[in-house]
């Protein structure tokens, strides 16, 4: 059996190329970018994974629009833009939200363009790991495809983590509004109150993730339209019926330098104020980690991608233009002091509807409809760790790799299900000893993750820049230069986002996202060079004869 899978890992890395017909080598047309391809009567996907060695075990029952809903629901503008309001607002205000949302947003389509031309080549559930094993050739291919995997499925596990736990805590100011605010005697609940919340919703989020794909992807379009129709209310509503409203100016010039944290410098400032913007464009891979479940997934995968990144830019600035004309008393707004408890978003949720009706009330029912996108953001990213958990594990990649690929009667990886929320909610533990520490590993589900995506990109354009054959979907000529601008772009916020956010520097203050990360990478090196260099191999046939 050892020999088998050493012999099909040959063909995977030597042959790879030569099971691609070779009029599929871009010509001086296919230069275009786009989608080519006729329509075939054996799904294209399904022949493609073939090809690459695996044999159908999930479900191939995902469309297009199910393909997108999933990624589109995972990025969920309401989610992130609602969670990091704050930081936008604190570092720069609204010029940093506005102007800030456009620039992360532009670099993070290049990002998903390389993505989508690797993912139509490679369409399987291992995604980012399994292209770079693929493009680093034979000698490389088990240590890129090893730290790939390790920090895709890491910062996957932190997403989960970070939304569930966000949820948890918007529920926390949910129920303190509802009961009179914090300057009205409301509930506060404790820290252990929020970890319980946001171990029950990981445990709901489980349970849906157990159930059949094509129930799953019903639940993913019902959310991508409640995120949708969700920030068209949200955007139009708020500032119709608050009292107070920002002027245009202030809107489009106003630069925030009110910070209290000692940073006075604009282009630092304005650095800082781009996380919102670069946390929320996260988690599209989600596409690529569904292929082996999507229908033609060569051609639906990369739609995946790149329309999940492109309707959330436009609906993202939508939603930040809307409430930013709402944001008249900066200072309050950020205040522990005010009902909501520092809390942006709800605060002036809460005063429009208060301010116009003499009732907070209607403001509550918008936080309401932030928080179900927010659930559904957290459901999408449990069926996405998963899938990534299961093609790692099938691998041979994880500690007790069988348990975790195994496949149930209604083809769903549901041990590996568990295993996703299992972690996840151990990371959230961190937040009962120290925000900090809890911050930190938080971190990681956005540098980890842009990690994960700029290696397989990196390899695209440096080892593999001649002998890389494209998919139906493919960039053409400009395929190299949007490739180095993508790495380029990830090596930049990786440095930014390293920055010290609070002068003068102490315990409490130090921005520990460099720790995190660089004991990520620690942990991963070590285990691969202790043992995994000795065992494994990078991804595996799982077809044998």
């Amino acid at each position: 059996m050892e020999k088998a899978n050493q012999s099909e890992k040959v063909r995977l890395l030597d042959g790879y190329v030569t099971n691609r017909n070779t009029s599929q080598q871009p010509s001086d047309k296919a230069a275009m970018v786009g989608i080519s391809g006729d329509h075939q009567s054996v799904d294209s996907g399904q022949a493609r994974l073939k090809e690459l060695g695996y044999k159908q075990e999930l479900k191939r029952d995902l469309s297009v629009f199910s393909n997108f809903a999933i990624s589109f629901s995972i990025i969920s503008v309401l989610t992130g833009i609602t969670t990091t309001y704050n930081t936008g607002l604190r570092f720069g205000g609204t010029v940093t939200l506005v102007y800030g949302w456009f620039v992360a947003g532009g670099f993070t389509m290049c990002v998903g363009l390389s993505m989508a031309e690797i993912c139509s080549s490679y369409p399987t559930s291992g995604g980012l790991y399994y292209w770079s094993a693929m493009l680093a050739g034979p000698r490389w291919a088990p240590l890129a495809s090893w730290l790939t995997g390790w920090f895709n499925i890491v910062g996957q596990w932190a997403v989960t983590a970070s939304v569930d736990f966000s949820l948890a805590q918007l529920i926390q100011v949910i129920v303190l509004l509802s009961t009179g605010g914090k300057n009205g005697g409301g509930y506060e609940g404790s820290d252990y109150v929020v970890i319980a919340i946001h171990g029950g919703i990981l445990f709901i989020h489980a349970l849906l993730n157990s159930l059949p794909i094509s129930v799953l992807s019903f639940i993913g379009q019902i959310a991508a339209l409640w995120n949708l129709l969700g920030v068209l209310v949200l955007m139009i509503l708020i500032p119709l019926v608050s009292t107070e409203r920002a002027t245009t100016k202030f809107v489009f010039t106003h630069f925030n330098t009110d910070n209290e944290v000692g940073i006075t410098s604009y282009v630092y400032i304005f650095v800082l104020g781009l996380l919102m913007s670069q946390y929320t464009i996260t988690g599209y891979d989600a596409s690529a980690h569904m292929t082996e479940e999507t229908i033609d997934a060569d051609k639906n995968g990369p739609r995946g991608i790149i329309s999940a990144i492109g309707i959330s830019i436009l609906f993202g600035w939508g939603y930040i233009l809307g409430i930013c004309y709402t944001v008249t008393d900066i200072p309050y707004l950020l205040s522990e002091t005010n009902n909501s408890g520092g809390y942006a978003i709800a605060e002036i949720f809460y005063l429009a509807f208060k301010s116009r009706f003499g009732s907070g009330a209607g403001g509550i029912v918008c936080l309401g409809i932030v928080a179900v996108a927010v659930f559904f953001c957290g459901m999408s990213s449990v069926t996405s760790n998963s899938r990534m958990a299961y093609a790692f594990s099938r691998d041979g990649a994880m500690p007790l790799s069988p348990l975790w690929h195994k496949v149930n009667s209604k083809e769903v990886p549901i041990n590996a299900v568990w295993l996703s929320v299992s972690i996840s909610f151990c990371m959230a533990l961190t937040s009962l000893g120290s925000i900090v520490a809890f911050q930190a590993m938080v971190s990681i589900a956005t540098i980890g993750l842009y990690i994960a995506y700029a290696i397989p990109i990196l390899l695209r354009v440096t080892l593999s820049r001649n002998t890389f054959v494209v998919g139906p979907f493919s960039l053409g000529r400009y395929g190299m230069v949007v490739g180095w601008v993508a790495v380029i772009w990830v090596a930049t916020i990786s440095v930014l986002f390293s920055l010290p956010v609070a002068y003068p520097i102490t315990a409490e203050t130090l921005n520990y996202t460099p720790v995190a990360v660089a004991g990520v990478l620690a942990i991963i090196l070590s285990y691969w060079l202790l043992s995994a260099r000795h065992w494994f191999t990078g991804p595996v046939s799982n077809i044998l004869g």
